[in-house]
């Protein structure tokens, strides 16, 4: 039998093996591990998925939280005193276009000078595995690449300005394992904004790109795969191609795209599995082209030989621009909840060679018709359940498909089979 000694020496060890060391995970959408940190460090929320422990304070020894809640339902804390910059950084580029200065939290300078490009290589390369970067300034990186290697996380709290590198990204991550860019704000006509592959437990917060041209976010087709991918709220503005567009993900989550006067997609989902969003915002969007707010290709939800549910999207919103939603190359196994579309300048929806899809509910008013087609070379679309209403635009089904269920209100005209 233990003795009263023992017992009490357990329980009081007993928080601090519940404790996360510094720089590990302290919180996050299906995080169950320890909430509090070891002594002399405090749990700073990054996103609604990842809080870390960094060293110090978050801005108050007693940090308040309040709760969050995502598109997705979920109720997550969030730490009132934290945000870019919050804490205490491994390392900081602060400064202005004519004198840039990178120091470590110890005040060892890192670098010194006018070249932004220079100052954020430093600080990256200044930096190891569970450790942070925080750029405060802002400037321009011209047509370079900054590259973001395993376990680091770079945040931005000024804005960087990039140019066109063919081929490659203004700030990439390739090979790696739990990469965090919690903050970053980008303008510029990049040829990738943020170019990944290969990644394992990437982590993207609050993401802004008010580009020129160029396309916001890929994820390569060519490349190796990438698993456990988080996103919060996405917005792309001006992107002369995809907002974002994936390839090769097993496992993605995203609260938000948000896509404005973009030339082609929002979200381009493609041999994506497992997939969770909440929404999907577009606000002209592919104007002129085939592409559309929402688009599944390329055998996006096809698991091993069949089509089980496995894509989940909340709620999807589009205005204007080219098509509202778009199933196309044998893609499926997704659900929708609901849409609102209106005044799309091609089809509202077109479901095209795909397989078990199901539109729960919404509205679509005006702009071009709500459409299942197919083309002869993959087997026609089955297993489809649409729910809707439908005004000022015509619902059609050619040719007929498999198992393909209607439930619809509404003004508009319909030749369904």
């Amino acid at each position: 039998m233990y003795s009263l000694a023992v017992i009490t020496a357990l329980l009081a060890a007993a928080p601090a093996l519940a404790q996360a060391p510094l720089w590990g995970q302290c919180g996050g959408g299906g995080w169950t591990g320890p909430t509090t940190c070891v002594s002399g460090a405090c749990c700073q929320y990054s996103n609604e998925w990842y809080s870390q422990c960094i060293s110090g304070s978050c801005g108050g020894s007693n940090p308040q939280t309040t709760t969050r809640t995502t598109t997705g339902g979920t109720t997550q804390p969030t730490n009132s005193a934290g945000g870019c910059g919050g804490g205490t950084p491994d390392v900081t580029v602060t400064g202005s276009s004519s004198s840039y200065t990178t120091k470590n939290k110890s005040g060892t300078t890192l670098y010194t000078g006018n070249n932004y490009l220079s100052a954020i290589n430093a600080a990256v390369n200044g930096i190891s595995n569970g450790q942070r970067v925080s750029v405060i300034a802002s400037g321009s990186i011209g047509a370079n690449t900054i590259s973001i290697s395993s376990g680091k996380t770079f945040e931005v709290c000024g804005t960087i300005d990039v140019g066109n590198r063919s081929g490659r990204g203004a700030i990439e991550s390739t090979g790696t394992t739990g990469v965090n860019i919690p903050y970053l704000t980008m303008t510029g006509n990049p040829y990738f904004g943020l170019l990944f592959y290969g990644t394992r437990d990437l982590t993207l917060g609050q993401i802004t790109m008010n580009l020129s041209g160029g396309m916001g976010i890929r994820f390569h087709r060519d490349e190796a795969a990438n698993y456990n991918v988080k996103m919060d709220t996405i917005r792309v503005t001006g992107a002369g191609s995809h907002a974002v567009e994936t390839w090769n993900i097993n496992g993605l989550t995203i609260n938000q795209v948000i896509a404005r006067n973009c030339g082609e997609c929002g979200l381009l989902l493609q041999k994506t599995n497992d997939a969770k969003v909440g929404l999907v915002d577009g606000n002209n969007v592919a104007a002129g082209t085939g592409y559309a707010t929402l688009r599944f290709a390329n055998e996006n939800g096809r698991g091993s030989g069949n089509w089980n549910t496995n894509i989940y999207i909340d709620k999807v919103v589009s205005r204007g621009g080219g098509r509202g939603i778009f199933c196309v190359s044998q893609s499926g196994g997704a659900e929708i909840k609901t849409i609102d579309l209106a005044s799309n300048g091609n089809n509202a929806i077109l479901i095209e060679n795909c397989y078990n899809v199901a539109i729960k509910g919404g509205t679509v008013n005006g702009g071009g018709e709500v459409r299942l087609a197919a083309r002869t070379e993959f087997a026609n679309n089955r297993d489809i359940s649409i729910t809707l209403k439908v005004d000022g635009t015509s619902v059609r089904e050619s040719p007929c498909g498999t198992n393909i269920k209607w439930t619809l209100s509404g003004s508009g005209s319909r030749n369904i089979c």
